[in-house]
C-alpha cells in the first residue's frame, strides 16, 4: 500500500511512453461539439443573431481545447490543425438553430446535459494528452481539469456572467477533478487501457453533475462556513482578553 511519500513520488514523477494515452480523435471532436453545442444554446436564449451564436460556440467548443495546447503543452493547437473541430462547431450551431424554438422550454436540461457529457470528455482528453507527450501524472491532472473547465468558464464569461466555476452551486470543478482522477488512477495507476479509464471517467463525471444538480448539492459562500465563524470569534474573544490585559 502506497504511503503519503510513495504517492507524492508517483505523483510528481510517473510519466506515461509516447502513445501509450492517446485517445481516439473523435473523442475530442464530440467534446468540442457538445461544448459548442451548450454554447449555441446559451446563445439562442439570449437572443443573439447568427453571428452571435457562432462566436460563441467557437469560444466555447474550442477555448479548453486551445488552452491545453497552445499554453500548457507548447503545441500548435489541434483545432488550428484539424478541420474536424471546426466543422463539430459548425454542426452544433445549426442544430441549435434547428432545435432552439422546439426545446425552448427544456433549454436548460439540454445545456445541462451535454455540459456534463462534454465535461468527462474534455478531462480524459486533456489528461491522455499531457501523458501522451511525457508529462507527469500531476501535471496530467491539472491539465485535465483546465481542460474540461475552461469552455464553460468562457462561455459565462463572454455572455455576460460569472463564471459558474467561481460562485457558489453545484460542484463543477471538483466533478472534473473526480473525473480526472478516476482516469489517472485507472490508466496510469492501474494501466487499463485508455479507453476503458476514458469511459469510466465520462461516466462518473456524468452522472455526479447530474446527481449533484437533481439533489441541488451546492457549495456555499466562504464567509458562511462554520470553520470561518469559529475562527472569527475565536480571534475577536483572544483580542478581547488581550486588551483586558
Amino acid at each position: 500500500m502506497l504511503g503519503v511519500g510513495d504517492m507524492a513520488l508517483f505523483l510528481s514523477t510517473s510519466t506515461a511512453s509516447q502513445g501509450q494515452f492517446i485517445l481516439p480523435a473523435a473523442l475530442d471532436y464530440t467534446a468540442a461539439f457538445l461544448f459548442a453545442l451548450t454554447g449555441a444554446l446559451v446563445a439562442y436564449e439570449r437572443k443573439y443573431d447568427l453571428t452571435g451564436m457562432a462566436a460563441l460556440a467557437l469560444a466555447v467548443g474550442l477555448g479548453g481545447g486551445i488552452i491545453r495546447d497552445g499554453i500548457f503543452l507548447q503545441q500548435v493547437p489541434a483545432a488550428v490543425e484539424h478541420w474536424q473541430y471546426l466543422a463539430a462547431v459548425a454542426a452544433a450551431v445549426a442544430f441549435a438553430a434547428i432545435i432552439g424554438d422546439k426545446i425552448e422550454k427544456q433549454l436548460k436540461i439540454v445545456i445541462l446535459v451535454a455540459d456534463a457529457a462534454g465535461l468527462g470528455m474534455y478531462a480524459a482528453v486533456g489528461a491522455s494528452k499531457s501523458l501522451s507527450v511525457g508529462l507527469t501524472v500531476y501535471a496530467a491532472g491539472l491539465i485535465g481539469i483546465i481542460n474540461a473547465t475552461g469552455g464553460g468558464m468562457l462561455r459565462d464569461m463572454f455572455s455576460g456572467k460569472d463564471p459558474e466555476i467561481f460562485l457558489p452551486g453545484q460542484l463543477y470543478a471538483t466533478v472534473a477533478l473526480v473525473g480526472v482522477v478516476v482516469f489517472l488512477t485507472l490508466g496510469a495507476g492501474f494501466d487499463l487501457p485508455p479507453w476503458v479509464a476514458a469511459v469510466v471517467c465520462i461516466a462518473v463525471t456524468f452522472v455526479l453533475r447530474i446527481v449533484t444538480v437533481m439533489f441541488n448539492i451546492t457549495t456555499s459562500p466562504a464567509h458562511d462556513h462554520a470553520m470561518r465563524t469559529r475562527a472569527v470569534s475565536a480571534s475577536k474573544s483572544v483580542l478581547g482578553r488581550l486588551r483586558k490585559r
